[in-house]
């Protein structure tokens, strides 16, 4: 069945994304349009790309997430180094790595830009911090004097997966001026209704969306501005899980259990990886048990739902 696909932000969680792909795809599920936020973009692009869940699969299990994590020259002074790098560059780590690894990715499948896929393909949303603005790429491009079909995937994804203060914002020029972009999460962390047209669709939108069931009994100590920084920055991601998605959206929608797993959470081990592989598996069984695309049109499709930022 043909099907558009939005993935959620969500950090080292996606990898959950891969194991509800699979169960989707053995289902008969093929995917038609997709878009993602943060983590998501990064699945979202892989897929659009033409990656299957099955490829996808041994990418993520062995995949050393740490390898993001790459500091300057002055970022690698112990203790106090991060925090410079927050202060002169708007971030802790740079962020170049998670570009590189998704252009390597893209490479194998003949892929590089916007342009190498067809039309409408893919979004992917990120943040303009400097005007509190939204961005659904490659469209949006054209404001910064930018082609779209021209525009890197891997640096859009990289803009993405930009976690404020965390990694390193992207600096786009507009009208003379330097704009930060940033994480999409920021602004629309799950746009499920980024693909909706009026009246009733030819295929549905299935949305990806991280959930996390458990309450965390652990406390994190907070002994300096570093350790302030990271966990108001796990916090303010992690809290995504916990907002409502109104009805016309949840039925459509794949709540995947992360099992307390932090967005931040980039020492994941091999048992947890698999773990969040298989809750994705088991989130996706659970959806395809009572979805019904024709009861969805019969109750939701009469008006055109409304958007969720």
């Amino acid at each position: 069945m043909k099907a558009d696909a939005v993935f959620e932000g969500g950090g080292v969680k996606g990898i959950a994304f891969v194991g509800a792909l699979q169960v989707m795809e053995q289902n008969g599920y093929t995917w038609e349009k997709l878009a993602g936020t943060s983590a998501g973009s990064i699945v979202a692009a892989l897929v659009s790309a033409g990656y299957t869940s099955r490829e996808l699969k041994p990418i993520f299990e062995e995949l050393d997430y740490m390898y993001f994590l790459k500091k300057s020259g002055i970022g690698r002074l112990p203790y106090v180094g991060p925090m410079i790098d927050l202060v002169l560059n708007e971030g802790m780590y740079r962020g170049d790595r998670i570009e590189l690894f998704i252009e390597e990715l893209l490479r194998r499948k003949g892929v590089r830009t916007f342009g190498d896929l067809p039309g409408g393909k893919l979004r992917i949303i990120a943040s303009d911090i400097s005007r509190g603005k939204m961005l659904v790429l490659p469209d949006d491009l054209v404001e910064y004097d930018l082609m779209p079909e021209n525009f890197s995937i891997a640096r859009a994804v990289r803009m993405s997966s930009s976690i404020p203060f965390f990694f390193q914002p992207v600096r786009l020029k507009r009208e003379g001026k330097v704009h930060y972009i940033v994480d999409g999460g920021l602004l629309s962390n799950y746009p499920v209704w980024l693909f909706d047209v009026p009246g009733v669709p030819e295929w549905p939108t299935i949305g990806f969306r991280l959930h996390d069931r458990q309450t965390r009994s652990e406390e994190t100590k907070v002994t300096g501005l570093f350790s302030f920084t990271r966990n108001l920055l796990t916090t303010m991601l992690d809290a995504h899980d916990r907002l409502f998605v109104e009805k016309a959206h949840a039925v459509r929608t794949i709540f995947i259990n992360t099992l307390g797993v932090r967005a931040t959470q980039f020492q994941l081990s091999a048992e947890m990886r698999k773990e969040l592989l298989l809750s994705g598996e088991a989130s996706a069984r659970k959806f395809l048990n009572h979805w019904n695309f024709q009861n969805y049109i019969q109750v939701f499709r009469n008006s055109t739902p409304a958007q969720v930022i």
